[in-house]
């Protein structure tokens, strides 16, 4: 039975009268369980293990752990993280994080993190573009501190960010000057009446 109980604005919802269940009235689970895996399916008992995926490499876990922890700290650490994240040595790869943990190293100063950051911007990582104004804004720093590739590349960077420039202001002009084109092109199939019909 259940009974409201108002206290003030706010009310309470008590279950009230409730019993003792008995033995019928409780569930019981089968022993054996239907899995089905794309179109075919069986039943198993259900202790049978089902898992597919890689098992967790508690190991390689706490190892990574420690790491993370370390390149908190640490701009080689930083480094390193990034690097296995972007191999996927030992880890998942995962160029975003890959590329958080590089700029976490190339802020702190370590070099080679600001190479790698130059290169990744100037060329783009998977789903990522290319962004010359960022790898200039890396290789920039790595060649301040006499670094000939980041200095070769710097050149590099900086065409490429003024062709981006270039290419920009064209688009920009582009899309003022068509402003709404597509408001104007006229549609071949129109609804009427009886349905689509070819104008």
């Amino acid at each position: 039975m259940r009974q409201i109980l108002w206290t003030g604005p706010l009310f309470t919802l008590a279950l009230l009268g409730c019993a003792a269940q008995s033995p019928a009235d409780q569930v019981t689970r089968p022993e054996v369980v239907r899995i089905c895996q794309g179109n075919t399916c069986a039943d198993q008992h259900r202790s049978t293990a089902t898992f597919q995926g890689t098992p967790v490499d508690a190991e390689a876990e706490r190892r990574m752990q420690a790491l993370t922890q370390l390149a908190e700290r640490d701009p080689k650490a930083a480094y390193d993280l990034g690097m296995r994240l972007l191999r996927g040595d030992g880890v998942e790869r995962n160029s975003y994080q890959a590329i958080e943990w590089l700029r976490k190293s190339g802020d702190g100063g370590h070099l080679p993190a600001q190479v790698a950051l130059g290169r990744m911007y100037l060329t783009g990582v998977e789903e990522m573009g290319a962004d010359p104004g960022e790898a200039e804004s890396w290789l920039d720093r790595a060649a301040a501190r006499g670094d000939k590739e980041s200095q070769r590349l710097l050149k590099e960077a900086q065409a490429a960010k003024q062709d981006e420039q270039r290419l920009y202001q064209i688009r920009d002009t582009y899309r003022k000057s068509w402003g709404g084109w597509y408001y104007s092109v006229p549609y071949y199939w129109v609804w009427g009446p009886s349905g689509w019909y070819l104008r």
